[in-house]
């Protein structure tokens, strides 16, 4: 059975040693110190480990059930709901007005991800719930948000999103879903909608849908799609829970992973709803939830490979087989540790230093929506905007990879059930494809951010970079180790950003064949520019007579071998990119 053990320390590093958020001009960043910061994590740590954690393989092996229209989620889980709404764990980054704690949101990610990492599906209740309250609180009107923001904050109801239809999935234009207008200012929803997570459950009194239609007599396409609130229960004006709406759940969907949370199609026969936003500006509200949702996404692929990274660490030192080339380091026992030999340190790195650096990727680019949210700083905001598919491509398609290569240090018993490293392979899976599946994530990138605002927002990280390595050089070690291979990886994504300028406007498709490895590219060097900071923090915290040697070190160690190991990735991205479009194309739609 594996085990959990949250990463504050290391958690702690990224927030006060590299982001340091207390000198940072965000309102309620002073608030953050170090005690305080701790005390929190400490205690989510607690709750994951203790109350978490022991249900995940429950979840995967039990499954939701559905009966007689109602889906009874796994053993345990309902117990622990309520625990996590009575621990106020639901509202610790919500709006205090609606019963929130106020906290920025770069604390309701650190928590976030160990609370994904203990139990993926379990935590998509309140994950899901949580985007739609944003989209509510960000879009609703007055009234809105008083009848349904202070319940869900405490998650005594809970919410979700509803895009997909069994004919469209990524073209939301193509959708069917029929919104008519009532006397009354509400509308009749009628269609269906798949994947639905959390679409019906028993952890909850209501369940608050934000479904995409198309009101009658509107635009064609995507410029015809609205967002509508569409409570399972409608709410009496006294906020009690009047009749059942016309929702209802016609099936489980029977899943690769996550069996956990219940994966819905979901049924609307004249669903009374309400338009939240502005008719036929859908996709605007939606997207409060989905950036959102994204960078949630993010996380959970590096969350489960770091719990899988966690437990292959322990089975390397535990497992016993074979003898170090260089001589024996057991010699009392019968053979050596897996960790003695140098692919299993190899593969240990590679996980090791891709989840720290992508821990780091995130806490930054949540630092960023604070620092847009609380502070109205719109740069913030364009640079998060171009960076969250990278942060959902790149972190989903790793993350995967290095839960993979966590099962692979059992050999033969990652493959058995019973030790429990196939559940964290299964659960990542899914990242790579919700939300925004990551073909989707990287023509978003290249098709739509690099240009956005006039390619403003990538020259500022391109800037960002470029300054941080001048601020920072003359110290030859820290130089050669991490800011001249930055140097180099950032060179690699700008050729192949103006490879894009000088080819793809005369054909299309040399830009989106390479959009993928572009993604990629972006993302290696987002984490070599999260190392080079986490280097000069730990340095500097050597310098400055830091107690515990052996923690700086290993960051520093961690960090060097990313600069050498995987940065250099790049240089492979960028001539896979400026081989152009013409062997991807190459091949008739008959002769695959």
């Amino acid at each position: 059975m594996p085990s959990y053990t949250a990463p504050v320390k290391d958690m702690q590093f990224v927030l006060h040693d590299v982001l340091k958020v207390t000198e940072q001009d965000i309102p309620g960043y002073d608030e953050l110190e170090a005690d305080f910061t701790s005390a929190i994590l400490e205690e989510a740590g607690k709750i994951s480990s203790e109350v978490l954690q022991p249900l995940n393989v429950v979840g995967d092996k039990e499954g939701c059930v559905l009966e007689n229209g109602v889906v009874r989620t796994p053993t345990g889980f309902k117990e622990a709901f309520e625990q996590m709404k009575e621990g106020g764990w639901t509202a610790l980054d919500c709006d205090p007005e609606y019963g929130g704690q106020g906290m920025p949101y770069i604390m309701g990610t650190a928590v976030g991800e160990m609370m994904v990492s203990a139990n993926m599906a379990f935590n998509m209740y309140q994950g899901l719930t949580h985007g739609a309250y944003s989209a509510i609180h960000a879009h609703g009107t007055d009234e809105q948000k008083a009848t349904y923001l202070p319940k869900m904050v405490s998650c005594e109801w809970t919410g979700t999103m509803n895009l997909t239809e069994p004919h469209c999935g990524t073209d939301l234009g193509l959708m069917r879903t029929k919104a008519a207008p009532q006397d009354d200012g509400s509308y009749k929803i009628t269609g269906q909608k798949i994947f639905i997570s959390a679409g019906e459950h028993d952890l909850a009194d209501n369940i608050i849908h934000l479904v995409l239609g198309k009101i009658e007599g509107g635009p064609e396409g995507i410029k015809g799609v609205s967002l509508f609130i569409v409570p399972k229960f409608l709410v009496n004006e006294d906020g009690s829970l009047g009749a059942r709406n016309g929702v209802s759940v016609g099936s489980i969907e029977e899943k690769m992973g996550i069996h956990g949370n219940s994966t819905c199609v979901m049924n609307y026969d004249e669903a009374t709803g309400y338009l939240l936003g502005t008719e036929h500006k859908g996709m605007r509200a939606m997207f409060t939830m989905m950036n959102e949702a994204r960078l949630g996404v993010g996380l959970q692929g590096y969350a489960q490979a770091a719990v899988a990274y966690e437990n292959a660490v322990i089975y390397a030192n535990d497992r016993l087989q074979g003898r170090a080339v260089t001589g024996a380091e057991n010699p009392d026992g019968p053979a050596d540790p897996l960790i003695v030999h140098p692919d299993i340190r190899r593969n240990l790195m590679d996980q090791k230093s891709f989840v720290e650096g992508a821990r780091a990727f995130t806490f930054w680019g949540a630092h960023l929506i604070d620092r847009h949210v609380r502070g109205g700083d719109e740069a913030a905001d364009g640079l998060i905007s171009l960076l969250t598919p990278v942060i959902k491509g790149f972190q989903t398609d790793k993350g995967f990879e290095y839960a993979v290569a966590a099962q692979q240090v059992y050999g033969g018993h990652g493959y058995i059930e019973e030790w429990g490293m196939s559940q964290f392979a299964r659960d990542a899976r899914i990242a790579m494809i919700y939300e925004g599946a990551n073909g989707v994530q990287a023509l978003d990138l290249v098709g739509r951010k690099l240009a956005q605002d006039g390619g403003k927002h990538v020259m500022a990280f391109f800037d960002l970079v470029k300054s941080f390595i001048k601020e920072n050089a003359g110290n030859e070690d820290y130089d050669k180790a991490f800011l001249e291979p930055l140097k180099a990886a950032s060179k690699d994504l700008q050729a192949a950003g103006m490879y894009f300028m000088q080819n793809g406007m005369k054909n299309p498709n040399h830009a989106l064949a390479g959009s993928y490895d572009f993604m990629h590219m972006f993302g290696h060097v987002c984490l070599g520019l999260m190392w080079a900071k986490m280097g000069k923090a730990a340095m500097d915290a050597l310098e400055g007579g830091a107690s515990d040697k052996a923690f700086y070190e290993t960051k520093i160690a961690t960090g060097k071998y990313y600069m050498a190991r995987q940065l250099p990735a790049t240089g492979m991205h960028l001539a896979r990119i400026e081989s152009g479009a013409d062997t991807v194309m190459a091949l008739d739609a008959a002769n695959f």
